[in-house]
Order: structure tokens, then C-alpha cells, then sequence
């Protein structure tokens, strides 16, 4: 059964949205804004000029408890969870036993919990997974609060207006902060590479929260499609689309996330074939790919190699703004990986040149 007005669930901004003249789209089970008055190239734009504000609450936000949490959640995913210090996050992935993705999180080490957050998609699979796997852990799924992200070069000028430690934040740390009148947990973290902060406070304060911060003259809101755009220049991936179970976080190029010991050591689910093909290498490979001319590949679309083989299949795709060029990622065979290799895409029926490239498109701008 699809989507339907009847049946979406709404974040605590919503009236906000729609008095902003947000178009609302279905996402992820929420009603949610794809775009406002200005439009999507403007909205990213000025992201990555200024500061642009993302309702990012139907997110799932999760409080882990008792016993081991990081421990305990460590044997569902290869990240490094037991060495992380306190005041810092992680991001990582739930594997499964063929090491597919189930999904990807953001893990926050704190005093006494781990504070995680899950995609919208995946969020009641994800909280039945820790559920059923994490003995002696209590699992909260944080339902009262609102999750805000603030992107941009100058979201650390805004926030700093309410506290002013926010510079003194590196890029990853993590505390709970007053932002004013309101008790926040601020991440220095975001998914757009830019700089940024992700703001967790309670539900019913987070309309009066956001309208202070676009009454700042920085800020202007930002829907689904300039954030879609953000994260693909960003080379990052979407769960469902550059990632899920039928690839590996080894395909999927997230090698970075596993540490020496979580290589050497495994321990969660699909780890001897993660071990396998850190070791043999893999069959196929995440990379970025470059269209010549103006024309977007989108998600679908087949690659083929200089013999008309298909050779793979772009994954995420569109316009880059702040490159002036359309963008793309996927997967192609591992032969045809190294960057400037020439490729065909097959788009509405055309065959138009384009040739692999490096990740990101843009220069990641995080704060050291």
C-alpha cells in the first residue's frame, strides 16, 4: 500500500513548511518539503554559501541503555564502537550475514548511552533488529524529539549567537548544550560536506527553535531535493539507493568506516566475507562518474564499456549546482573503476559519453 495523505505521519514543523510554501511530497512514510518558494538550485546554492536549515525529524532518533551498549552494538556493525571516546561519533553500518547493508546510522558515545540515529526508511526494522539482538541493552526509540540540521560555512556564526562554545567544536564531537532557552544535544556533524550542526531537542520546542534561526538573516529553509543534491556532490551515499543488502560496505567504497582491529578481528554479521574481499578485492565497485555535456543521468540509468557491454548501473544522479555540471555515482565492474576511465550511458535512449572520476565532486569543508 502506498503513501496517501490519510496515512503520513508529520514532523513537528510541518504548519511551518506549508506556511513557508514548502510543496509537500511523501517520503519515507512523512509528509515532508522537497522544495520552498526559491526552488532547489537556490536552496543548495546558498547552503553552500551561508547556512540552510533541514528538518531532518523523521529521522529515528534511539537512546541505548544498561549493561555494554557500545559492546553490545559493535557485534551488529564494523565500526569501531568500544574505542570511540566519549563526546564523539561514528558513522557506520547494520550488516547482515551475506555482509549486505541493512542500513547506515550515526553512532554518539555519551556518559552512560550511545545516541543513534537511523534512517527514516529503515527506523522500525532497525529498532526490531537492536531489539532482538542487544542482550541486557535497553533500546528507547526517542519519539518526543525533533531533529534539525543547520548546514553551511556560516551555521557556526548563527549557533555561536547561543552559545559560545560552538566553535571550540571539532567536526564529529558531540554535547548537550543550552542553545538559548532550549536544552539541545548538538552534533558537529551533517550530510551535505559542509560544515554543519544536527540539533536534537524536544518535539514541541522545535517550531519556536526553527523560526529563531531563520529569523536569522543567514538562513533560509531547505527542502529534500536541494539536500538530495548536497549529499550526491558530497559523494555520499542514500540507504536504498547507493547502498542496501545486495551491496557490501567494501563494494559500496566505505572501507574507511572498518578499523585495523575491526578488519582483523570481526565479529559482526558477514564479517569473513568483508574479511574476503578487503583481502581479494571485489567484483564490482561504488564510483563517481562524470557525464560529458549538460545532460543528467539519473538513477537507472546503464553503463555500458567501449564494446557495448553493460558493465553497471548509476545508483544516484542528477545536476551538481555547485560544479555546473550533472553528476553521478554507481557501480560498474572493478576492471573499469580506475578514475578517467571512458564509459557510455544510456540515457532516454541515447548513448552519451562520460568516464569515471574521484569522489566528492566538491571540496569537503568540515570544521578540524
Amino acid at each position: 500500500m502506498g503513501d496517501t495523505a490519510e496515512n503520513l505521519k508529520i514532523t513537528p514543523l510541518n504548519a511551518l513548511h506549508k506556511e513557508l510554501g514548502a510543496r509537500m511530497v511523501p517520503f519515507a512514510g512523512y509528509e515532508m518539503p522537497v522544495q520552498y518558494p526559491a526552488g532547489i538550485l537556490t536552496e543548495h546554492k546558498h547552503t553552500r554559501a551561508a547556512a540552510g536549515l533541514f528538518d531532518v525529524s523523521h529521522m529515528g532518533q534511539v537512546r541505548l541503555t544498561g549493561g555494554d551498549p557500545a559492546r553490545a552494538l559493535e557485534a551488529l556493525v564494523p565500526g569501531d564502537l568500544v574505542a570511540l571516546d566519549v563526546g564523539k561519533m561514528r558513522y557506520t553500518v547494520f550488516t547482515n550475514d551475506q555482509a549486505g547493508i541493512l542500513d547506515d546510522l550515526m553512532v554518539n558515545k555519551r556518559d552512560r548511552d550511545l545516541f543513534v540515529i537511523v534512517n527514516a526508511a529503515c527506523k522500525t526494522e532497525d529498532i526490531a533488529h537492536m531489539r532482538a539482538h542487544l542482550k541486557g541493552v535497553e533500546v528507547e526509540y526517542l519519539e518526543d524529539r525533533a531533529l534539525l540540521a543547520l548546514q553551511g560555512p556560516v551555521a557556526v556564526d548563527v549557533l555561536s549567537r547561543l552559545n559560545s562554545v560552538m566553535p571550540a567544536m571539532s567536526f564529529g564531537m558531540g554535547a548537550t548544550l543550552a542553545l538559548g532557552k532550549y536544552e539541545a544535544f548538538v552534533t558537529r556533524s551533517g550530510y551535505t560536506g559542509e560544515d554543519g550542526f544536527e540539533i536534537s531537542l524536544k518535539a514541541d520546542e522545535a517550531e519556536d527553535f526553527a523560526r529563531w534561526l531563520l529569523g536569522q538573516p543567514e538562513v533560509k529553509p531547505i527542502g529534500l531535493g536541494a539536500r538530495d543534491s548536497l549529499r550526491l556532490e558530497a559523494g555520499l551515499c542514500l540507504y536504498g539507493h547507493d547502498i542496501d543488502t545486495s551491496t557490501s560496505p567494501i563494494e559500496a567504497g566505505l572501507n574507511w568506516t572498518i578499523s585495523k582491529r575491526r578488519r582483523e578481528d570481526g565479529g559482526f554479521p558477514g564479517a569473513a566475507i568483508v574479511q574476503k574481499q578487503l583481502k581479494d578485492g571485489v567484483m564490482r565497485k561504488r564510483v563517481g562518474i562524470q557525464p560529458e555535456g549538460r545532460a543528467p543521468a539519473r538513477e537507472g540509468t546503464e553503463i555500458f564499456n567501449e564494446k557495448n557491454e553493460k558493465i553497471g548501473v548509476i545508483t544516484s544522479g542528477g545536476f551538481g549546482p555547485s560544479v555546473d555540471a550533472p553528476v553521478a555515482m554507481g557501480y560498474v565492474a572493478i576492471e573499469y573503476a580506475k578514475p578517467g576511465t571512458p564509459l557510455t550511458l544510456m540515457v532516454r535512449g541515447k548513448a552519451l559519453p562520460a568516464k569515471t572520476c574521484t569522489l566528492p565532486f566538491i571540496t569537503k569543508r568540515y570544521a578540524k
